[in-house]
């Protein structure tokens, strides 16, 4: 820990937001998910999310591993449109009841 600094929290991650699935007029693509990360607004903002890690945490209702806590690992792949949204593939699709649900984007892996 930086000295001065002992009791500050520090975040690794940005919130967003999960929209829907990927979709069509008639279809959806319940692989592909459509996440807005907080302060994203164009397409040029989006570049430097490329790659990096998502969490889904959500809380279920039997323990498991001493925690209630459950987590989806997802990355970041490519914008979507020119509002600072992108498409994530998570590790398993993410399940109806997440949409409008907080996710976590982390700052890492470097892409640098």
């Amino acid at each position: 820990m930086v000295k001065g600094r002992q009791g500050e929290r520090v975040r690794l991650y940005v919130r967003g937001s999960i929209l829907g699935y990927k979709r069509s007029k008639s279809n959806q693509y319940p692989n592909t998910s459509l996440i807005q990360i907080e302060g994203v607004n164009t397409q040029e903002e989006v570049a430097w999310y490329l790659g990096k890690k998502i969490a889904y945490i959500y809380k279920a209702k039997t323990k498991k591993n001493d925690s209630y806590y459950r987590c989806i690992w997802g990355k970041v792949r490519r914008p979507h449109g020119n509002s600072g949204v992108v498409r994530a593939k998570f590790k398993s699709n993410l399940p109806p009841k997440s949409m409008g649900d907080k996710v976590r984007v982390f700052m890492y892996p470097s892409n640098i």
